[in-house]
């Protein structure tokens, strides 16, 4: 049974009503055609419950621009969707061609400040989101009476004499839903143990983001990154109408997982239509860490909610303090993330939640 528009449908009731069930879910893929993003290969999702979104096949299947009901989710920055061959590797060059969008993807062998280690050189957040993915798959179904829309494809960080590691990535949702599930295998195919960090930026911003929105999360700690941090760390949580001249601030929270194993933590805005926020849901065993980054400056106005595999600390640091996490050779790591949307009541049931670990 699928929910449209408020009414419970069986397969064969909602195919009586549309010529092809692209009228109200599906996929769709496309080329982008315009400036820098010429020629980056995408898929758009409409889960037919509202929410809808660009996956940037290109761009390690990350996630680009998102809507629920025809409202910006997502963090769009200036340079907006750019192509993988403007890439700039070294040093903070990364910000080039950082367009936001609900997801960036940020390893795999590095995450964090720019760092040198054993005499190897990496920029600002690694590689894996200027790669473009490998043998992309499409397909919607229906299972009985649910639909199902699947993307599949890998993404490979290699060279020669070095590192051979490979991301099958899966992107699913389900037809009127407002949620999506993606599924990360990392996996080691190389005859050397290399370093394996990673990290999901997810990326919001207006109208979700707004003067007096604010972060829902089982926090037990915060550990401001700096001493501009620590200015705020008092309302670490709260944010504000854009400031001019804002600092970034970034926080690592220490949060409770609930029975299940899993961290849910959320940025909501009870002012939208009754009140909008934007949910994460991941098993804290395998991302053990989540930084919040608070940027409420001018034109650059957005929060990231990123849980993580390892501390941004510089990496020769955590190799030096034996907390660098390793893919051993023919290891492998599975991730999962459920990125969706709660309103109204739902958001206070989430808050209840989370209260009661």
């Amino acid at each position: 049974m699928v929910e449209f528009c408020g009414k419970n449908f069986l397969h064969r009731e909602i195919l009586k009503r549309v010529g092809r069930i692209e009228q109200i879910a599906g996929l769709r893929e496309i080329t982008l055609r315009n400036g820098r993003a010429e020629r980056i290969r995408a898929v758009d999702i409409n889960t037919g419950g509202g929410l809808y979104l660009t996956l940037l096949l290109s761009r390690g299947m990350d996630i680009g621009r998102a809507f629920y009901r025809g409202i910006p989710l997502a963090w769009y920055s200036s340079p907006g969707e750019v192509h993988p061959s403007f890439y700039e590797p070294e040093d903070f060059g990364w910000l080039r061609s950082f367009g936001g969008g609900l997801l960036v993807s940020c390893g795999l062998r590095h995450a964090g400040a720019p760092a040198e280690d054993k005499g190897e050189k990496m920029g600002l957040h690694g590689r894996i989101s200027h790669t473009p993915a490998e043998l992309v798959s499409l397909n919607q179904k229906w299972a009985e009476d649910e639909f199902i829309m699947e993307v599949k494809g890998i993404v490979r960080e290699t060279r020669i004499f070095g590192e051979n590691i490979v991301m099958e990535r899966v992107v699913r949702a389900q037809g009127g839903e407002k949620r999506i599930v993606l599924e990360d295998e990392v996996r080691n195919e190389g005859f050397e143990d290399t370093p394996h960090m990673i990290l999901y930026h997810v990326n919001l911003g207006f109208p979700v983001v707004d003067n007096g929105s604010h972060l829902l999360a089982p926090v037990k700690e915060v550990h401001p990154r700096d001493e501009e941090a620590e200015k705020g760390a008092g309302e670490y949580n709260l944010f504000t109408e854009p400031v001019p001249g804002f600092k970034e601030q970034c926080y690592f929270l220490n949060m409770e997982e609930d029975k299940e194993g899993n961290i849910k933590v959320a940025v909501v805005n009870p002012r939208l239509e009754g009140g909008i926020g934007v949910y994460l849901k991941y098993p804290k065993k395998v991302l053990p860490h989540f930084v919040e980054w608070k940027m409420m400056g001018e034109g650059v106005y957005a929060v990231g909610i990123e849980p993580a595999n390892c501390l941004l600390l510089h990496r020769k640091e955590l190799r030096e303090k034996g907390l660098l996490p390793y893919l051993r050779k023919g290891e492998k790591v599975s991730y999962r993330i459920e990125i969706g949307v709660i309103e109204g009541e739902e958001i206070r049931q989430f808050e209840k939640e989370i209260s009661a670990y």
